[in-house]
């Protein structure tokens, strides 16, 4: 694999003021680097040493902590130098400059995003799964998915993985060593229960799924889009789940003219909770700004996860209504928001009927709310088990089906007694190279420049 090996820096800690600021260097030998910044002797591994950070002339940016951690014995696997000063962004960048300043003869530059965790995936200090963990730490929106995270951080993910990759392993060595000796194939399949470790593994896989795909609901949420006719209640409906006055409520219709983000959770699930234009025809919207907003408010509805088509319990339905139904992307799971019960004197109520589940509730006293909530949680799939859950990620979910997949093809063959046993072999190592795929042992250079650049600079 073609890498730069030189060494890199970068400010690790986010841009803003802090009380402390780190900036961060690797490479494969920096005792360079830190004689040009300290001295030859100033520094010992793995000790915190307090002292000024100065400038080539002398003069002194900053005063702090440094830190050396001798390679391989460090993050990256490489020697890295941490320097944790003040966090004033003008202090940093000073105290970056003169790193780099100072390694210039050593080929230091700016570190790309990602590009720290990137070395110690090669540097075999994290697998490729532990080291998407990372980034998924830190872009965390709730405490669940930081544990999960962390979780898989800690390798938990990848061990289970590998153990399926073992358990497909030993199946197919069992399998090509008997085409290695075509005399001993005669009632292979039965005499090594072939098709009972090949049950095994599928469920297995099955299990690992569904912690995945929960995992997975952690890391995305949900985008679930309000839909309805001017003054409905969407925005009601959005202060309700949200528990605070995110969005405008007044009597005149027509208030809300853009989208209107919230981020909830519910049983630690991130909803992200869109707002929108209420929507008419385009005859009636009243001037050109309200026209803008009926047309976003559509290109929202194209892209969720959930739509909630928001109606008037105390009106019922109208032509409007039924002409926004029919407008609704196929394939999206919608819920009928029967709104103002309080109005028409409806029970807040779950009514599952052929066309869609309706639901009974007022926005304004907050009654139903509950119900509406459960509903979203069932749609996501979402489950309250005790199973350890791990961040997945949309790639991890794609090589589990492609397993899952390869192996029910395995299982056809194996039915066909020992007549099809390389093809039941070649279907195992398949399944083999997709799983391989979640932790990094078959992995492209494009895959990973995709996965690290979505990484933060410094991390």
């Amino acid at each position: 694999m073609n890498i730069d090996s030189s060494p890199i820096a970068a400010i690790a800690t986010a841009p803003g003021r802090g009380g402390i600021g780190v900036v961060r260097a690797s490479g494969k030998n920096l005792q360079a680097l830190i004689a040009a910044l300290f001295g030859a002797d100033a520094l010992k591994p793995r000790h915190a040493t307090y002292i000024p950070f100065k400038q080539a002339d002398g003069s002194i940016i900053d005063q702090g902590i440094a830190i050396w951690f001798k390679g391989p014995n460090s993050y990256t696997g490489e020697d890295v130098l941490e320097l944790q000063g003040h966090g004033g962004p003008v202090v940093l960048q000073m105290l970056l400059a003169r790193v780099l300043e100072a390694g210039e003869d050593l080929g230091l530059r700016l570190a790309e995003p990602g590009e720290f965790t990137r070395r110690a995936y090669l540097n075999d200090k994290l697998d490729l799964a532990q080291a998407e963990a990372v980034a998924d730490l830190i872009d965390a929106s709730t405490e669940a998915a930081a544990k999960s995270a962390s979780q898989s951080l800690s390798g938990a993910f990848s061990k289970t993985v590998n153990t399926l990759v073992g358990s497909v392993t030993n199946l197919r060595m069992l399998v090509e060593a008997t085409l290695d000796f075509p005399e001993e194939e005669i009632d292979f399949l039965e005499k090594s229960d072939a098709r009972g470790q090949l049950k095994g593994i599928v469920e297995a896989l099955e299990q690992v799924f569904r912690q995945a795909a929960q995992g997975a609901l952690l890391r995305e949420g949900l985008n679930v889009v309000l839909v309805g006719q001017p003054n409905v209640g969407k925005s009601s409906l959005l202060n309700a789940l949200a528990g605070n006055d995110v969005a405008i409520v007044t009597p005149i219709a027509g208030t809300t003219r853009d989208k209107v983000t919230e981020t909830i959770q519910i049983e630690g699930i991130p909803l992200n909770i869109i707002d929108t234009a209420g929507i008419r025809a385009p005859e009636e919207a009243i001037d050109v700004v309200e026209r803008i907003g009926i047309e976003r408010t559509w290109s929202e509805v194209a892209k969720a996860d959930v739509i909630l088509h928001l109606l008037d319990a105390d009106h019922g339905p109208s032509r409007s209504d039924e002409n926004i139904t029919a407008a609704f992307p196929e394939g999206v799971p919608v819920l009928r928001i029967w709104n103002k019960i309080d109005l028409s004197g409806h029970k807040p109520a779950v009514d599952v009927m052929e066309d869609a589940t309706h639901i009974y509730l007022s926005a304004h006293d907050h009654v139903g709310i509950d119900l509406l909530r459960k509903e979203l949680l069932r749609i996501a799939g979402w489950q309250q088990t005790g199973e350890s859950l791990y961040l997945a990620r949309e790639r991890h979910l794609i090589a589990l089906k492609n397993a899952g997949a390869h192996l029910a093809r395995a299982g056809e063959h194996a039915a066909q007694n020992d007549q099809s046993l390389d093809l039941f072999a070649e279907e195992l190592r398949l399944a083999q190279v997709q799983l391989s795929s979640i932790t990094g042992a078959f992995s492209s250079d494009d895959l990973l420049g995709v996965i690290f650049s979505r990484f933060c600079i410094g991390k």
